[in-house]
């Protein structure tokens, strides 16, 4: 098990060391373009979940996310301990996901938003910017549907 909290570990340390270097290095809502029509770094703040969920809903939502992060984490490390030695699939996506939730809690706990600084947009359509700790949550979503739906699945005995 340590070997998937060290992965959750480097995600979030990862995912704070970003946030410190993008707080630092830009002013509210400046964009760096890295590739021109497409990808800009800025920095942005969310106060709510994905896609700005509840972003407007007037500072209660900060301690209910927080709520939420602590609980999934909780669960998420029962379900990592509970893993079988052959699981790694599972186990890498649950350490993501782990990691990210950790990454964003942190920041809500500090700052009672989230940093988001990677956006992505074409022409007048642009993706809701978002950060390292949510792009660790999607991939580990992948690797845990990809396991659901490709993994060897257990032989069943007539």
């Amino acid at each position: 098990m340590l070997r998937w909290l060290l992965l959750s570990l480097i995600v979030v340390v990862f995912d704070l060391a970003t946030k410190l270097w993008v707080e630092a290095s830009f002013e509210f809502r400046e964009q760096l373009p890295v590739i021109e029509g497409f990808f800009n770094l800025t920095l942005v703040y969310n106060k709510g979940a994905a896609f700005s969920f509840l972003a407007d809903a007037g500072g209660w939502q900060r301690w209910f996310f927080i709520v939420l992060s602590i609980v999934i984490s909780i669960g998420l490390l029962v379900w990592l301990k509970r893993l079988q030695p052959h699981e790694r699939v599972v186990a890498v996506g649950v350490s993501l996901v782990l990691g990210g939730a950790i990454g964003n809690l942190i920041d809500r706990v500090l700052y009672g938003q989230v940093i988001d600084f990677l956006l992505f947009y074409y022409d007048r359509w642009s993706w809701p910017a978002f950060n390292v700790a949510d792009s660790a949550i999607f991939l580990g979503v992948v690797f845990l549907l990809y396991d659901a739906f490709f993994g060897k699945q257990p032989e069943t005995h007539s």
